[in-house]
């Protein structure tokens, strides 16, 4: 194990099928105003808004709406949730949705009494509140970003040009999380399958950091297993229950920051990601497919033990008269498989990527000197191109 670390973790998960009955409970704890923010009408036509709303009603809260969280939120969104809160005095902010609704009601409640510029003291100089803070609860109804149980927050800003990610302290967590795997059956197969990549991409830029094998180098290699295994089944059957929970679960552990104690991580993948969804606003889970193997391909030289190892325990590469390198390689074309076996896209260009935005991509990249390489700029144009 690396360095010193403290872990905690103050949401409370309801998971299950009747996870939902513990709503109105959970409500009672706090005052008479809910904002409830969501995305689309597709919780409207799914039942799940009705259900929400029943809830709602029988706490005796005063609603506010803050409907039209896009997929990839941006600050102006933010800026607008900040003036409900306060012209409306929000005691608990409650985002229904997947991980995009979660993180825009953590910038929503972190920026909504902030009196200075939020975007540049949260995002740009990854300050910390110095202002009171609303609560948050969270209905989950698309796994992936593990949004559910921490602090994480990304958001786009177009008028500066960058999409980046903040991860406040455990007074930005949700209070608590209703689980229920049946609320994500509802989500398109796209979407789905993005989710589960999502989750395999947090999972692997943990587990390809660090240069000594430690405790929670087998707890990863569990959960990608059990991904692995549950994803197979659910891309088949997206209405199989037993597979669905199990991915809800190992989404949750994948990134509640349970897995960096020790380890610490690279996410240079999910910077390369996060500047095509900014320029083409792709999915963000598919933004993470189409860039990770040329990514790991470019660096498993620099981190040999660990891809080979990542080779050996979770795909089952036999070592015998090999070389960790083209153990390590085989483990690459093995999560290549797993990938295109449950329909994820495998190419940038499939999302808008091109020879004539590939430089502003590119200048979209937030440099991260962490991982088993620092890259360079041409590096990144040269990954960039490979994933087209």
């Amino acid at each position: 194990m690396q360095g010193n670390f403290t872990y905690h973790n103050p949401t409370r998960l309801h998971f299950g099928e009747e996870a939902m009955k513990h709503l109105v409970g959970e409500l009672k704890h706090y005052g008479p105003t809910v904002m409830l923010s969501y995305g689309g009408g597709s919780i409207k036509r799914n039942g799940i808004y009705d259900a929400v709303a029943a809830a709602l009603r029988e706490a005796g809260k005063t609603v506010v709406e803050d409907a039209g969280v896009m997929p990839n939120p941006t600050y102006e969104k933010v800026q607008e949730g900040c003036r409900l809160v306060r012209d409306h005095k929000v005691d608990l902010i409650l985002a229904v949705g997947g991980g995009s609704t979660i993180d825009y009601a953590k910038a929503v409640s972190a920026s909504a009494y902030c009196e200075e510029d939020a975007w540049e003291k949260y995002w740009v100089k990854q300050g910390w509140p110095s202002c009171p803070v609303v609560p948050i609860g969270s209905v989950l109804t698309m796994v992936g970003t593990g949004s559910e149980m921490n602090g994480g927050s990304v958001i786009t800003n177009r008028k500066a040009g960058f999409k980046l990610g903040k991860v406040f302290g455990p007074d930005l967590y949700p209070k608590f999380t209703i689980l229920n795997p049946r609320f994500t059956m509802t989500v398109p197969q796209y979407q789905m399958v993005a989710g589960f990549f999502d989750i395999m991409s947090h999972l692997m830029e943990q587990y390809f950091a660090g240069k000594a094998d430690c405790t929670t180098d087998y707890l990863i290699e569990g959960l990608m297993r059990s991904l692995v295994h549950s994803s197979r089944i659910a891309a088949k059957d997206p209405q199989d229950y037993e597979a669905r929970a199990n991915i809800m679960w190992t989404a949750t552990w994948a990134l509640n920051t349970l897995l960096k104690c020790g380890k610490g991580g690279d996410w240079e993948v999910h910077q390369i990601g996060h500047a095509i969804g900014l320029v083409t606003d792709a999915t963000h889970g598919m933004t993470l497919a189409a860039v990770s193997l040329p990514y790991y391909r470019h660096v498993m030289r620099d981190g040999l033990h660990q891809f080979a190892r990542f080779a050996r325990n979770v795909w089952g590469v036999r070592p015998e008269g090999r070389s960790d390198e083209q153990v390590a390689t085989e483990g690459l074309a093995c999560l290549e498989q797993w990938m295109k076996e449950i329909g994820l896209v495998m190419h940038s260009a499939e999302l808008g990527v091109t020879e004539e935005n590939l430089q502003a991509v590119a200048d979209a990249v937030l440099i991260l000197p962490v991982g088993y390489r620092t890259l360079t700029r041409d590096e990144v144009v040269d990954i960039l191109r490979q994933s087209m």
